[in-house]
């Protein structure tokens, strides 16, 4: 690849990089770049928002650059106050580590294995006696870390802010010089971090990183940063079924950008060709989010699932379902029973007990293709069966006995 396109593949997506001519220049030196990126273990599961950072990792890799995936089992226990308005609550060893032991095979549906340097910043940390860390901490004011935007609100609103908190940019910086880092990706929210490693290396004589930063992905309600605690995620661990079910469910205009910046088939220039084919009317979003339910699909399935996904999404479209297409989810009910309401309710189909009952008056609910009118129909415990809200939504559910 020509320079020109190489900046523009690693260009691609990113929101800033921190310097251009820096990273041209490290890249004109013909040897294998040192790209890190860090994750703290907070949570065991990935969802595609995470993905974000490992796709453009992958095309590092891909360009033939040495990936670093650090695992921050040290940092995870101090706790990322990135946009916190509260302290939080620091992990113990012991959960970060079971926390750590998913990542690993999570990630590697991602990158290349054979080419990803996994460390853990323990490996440093651990070895730093309480002498060492005053050092480190004696690089940095605290008027330099009341400039991050969510310190300075916090100081401001008279909210507390613990001392650990302030060490957290410090030793995430400090990565940097430990694994002699070129470049660091992270996303908009940790640029404060990213910096902090520029400034420690420099410190410590080393060349300061290329900073890259990748935005948030919004999640399926198209407004807020994908996240586990608003429930508008995709887990790269769901079944296929459900990534083809909730990709086809997002907005059309969050379609372009989710392939913008998940999707390693569709290159920008042809991303551009699908745009103006679908304000011309001669390229329909549905199809194109076919493509993009597919290709996620199959990068964490394989290509088989992922067909099979997308026909069962297509017989729901029908107001068909394959039975043997779709997860049984178990539900623990109690012995007595449990109205049918609730059923749809714990299994997703509706938001509430009062809109289940809507959709049941409304003879939008099926059990096993069958319609039901019955709102005080009690569900037992051995029960299995698909039910059905509406033409599109299907859950195969089985429930099981609370004692």
């Amino acid at each position: 690849m020509q320079m020109q396109e190489i900046l523009e593949l690693i260009g691609r997506g990113a929101q800033e990089i921190l310097k251009p001519e820096e990273l041209e220049a490290r890249l004109k030196l013909g040897r294998p770049l040192r790209v890190k990126a860090g994750f703290d273990p907070t949570a065991p599961d990935l969802h595609l928002g995470h993905t974000v950072l490992l796709n453009k990792m992958r095309q590092f890799q891909d360009l033939g650059h040495q990936v670093i995936f650090l695992i921050g089992d040290f940092t995870g226990m101090i706790g990322d106050p990135t946009g916190k308005n509260v302290t939080r609550k620091p992990l113990s060893r012991a959960d970060v580590l079971a926390n750590a032991e998913t990542y690993a095979d999570q990630v590697f549906k991602v990158l290349d294995r054979d080419k990803t340097e996994l460390r853990f910043n323990s490996e440093w940390f651990d070895a730093m006696s309480a002498a060492d860390m005053i050092k480190l901490a004696g690089q940095m004011t605290v008027a330099r870390m009341l400039e991050r935007d969510d310190f300075s609100k916090r100081f401001a609103g008279q909210q507390p802010i613990a001392i650990h908190e302030f060490l957290y940019p410090l030793v995430q910086g400090y990565d940097s010089v430990a694994l002699k880092a070129d470049i660091e990706l992270g996303g908009t929210d940790q640029k404060f971090n990213l910096l902090m490693g520029r400034g420690l290396q420099e410190h410590f004589g080393q060349p300061p990183q290329i900073v890259l930063t990748m935005p948030l992905l919004e999640g399926l309600d198209g407004v807020n940063k994908m996240g586990k605690s608003l429930g508008n995620y995709i887990g790269i661990n769901e079944p296929a079924i459900d990534i083809v079910n909730k990709t086809m469910k997002i907005g059309d205009e969050l379609m372009w950008r989710w392939f913008e910046l998940l999707s390693f088939e569709v290159s920008m220039a042809e991303l551009a060709r699908m745009k103006a084919d679908a304000a011309a009317g001669q390229l329909h979003p549905r199809e194109a989010k076919l493509r993009l339910a597919r290709e996620l699909a199959a990068r964490f399935h394989g290509a088989a699932e992922a067909e099979a996904a997308i026909q069962g999404w297509q017989a729901a479209v029908r107001g068909e379902a394959d039975k043997n297409l779709l997860e049984i989810k178990v539900l623990t009910v109690p012995a007595e029973g449990v109205r049918l309401a609730t059923v749809l309710r714990l299994a997703g189909l509706a938001g509430s007990n009062t809109e289940a009952n809507r959709k049941i008056q409304e003879r939008a609910v099926r059990i096993d293709n069958l319609v039901v009118e019955d709102s005080q129909l009690l569900l037992m415990p051995g029960f299995e069966g698909v039910l059905q809200v509406g033409k599109r939504n299907f859950a195969r559910i089985q429930l099981q006995s609370e004692s």
